[in-house]
């Protein structure tokens, strides 16, 4: 399988905040944020590996800033990670004043896919070699993220995330 980079999946989808989208404080609603933050990132889990994705995990969302009526918002996805049958997406939710031009970033999420084949059942995803270093910084921390997550799935022994361990714990002594 041919080595892939964050960059052959980045999907940039750009929308305009409108009325029956807000909630009571004029607000996009975060729901209807998390749908477009989930249609941004099976876009780019399915540039990754060609074929088709299913959400397995919504791993984090952060609501870091209110997004008003009348923005433009838009989404910014990649696969900051992929494993054997699965990928991590990182979402970069930016709004920008139609007026002034100011863009800032008001969201992030981090989503994991599963790539399946025609009858339903997980397949093998390209290895992903990150480029810039933001795209590794993501990538190394993509490891730790699913070490804790199948620790606390109790899929995984702690003394086994190895990753995590580095973290925390000075083997060394």
């Amino acid at each position: 399988m041919k080595v892939k980079n964050p960059s052959d999946s980045r999907t940039i989808m750009t929308d305009i905040v409108l009325p029956g989208e807000t909630n009571i404080l004029k607000n996009l609603f975060g729901g209807e944020l998390l749908a477009r933050m989930d249609r941004a990132a099976s876009i780019a889990a399915g540039r990754h590996c060609g074929g088709i994705t299913v959400t397995a995990a919504v791993n984090h969302v952060a609501f870091s800033q209110a997004v008003p009526l009348g923005s433009v918002v838009t989404l910014e996805a990649a696969v900051s990670r992929a494993f054997s049958t699965s990928m991590e997406v990182f979402i970069d939710v930016w709004i920008e004043n139609r007026f002034s031009g100011s863009r800032s970033k008001a969201n992030e999420g981090i989503y994991t896919f599963v790539s399946l084949d025609e009858n339903g059942k997980p397949t093998p995803v390209p290895p992903l070699e990150p480029e810039t270093e933001l795209e590794k910084d993501r990538f190394n921390a993509a490891l730790r993220r699913k070490q804790l997550s199948l620790v606390l799935a109790g899929k995984m022994k702690p003394n086994d995330a190895a990753e995590l361990r580095a973290l925390f714990m000075n083997d060394s002594a």
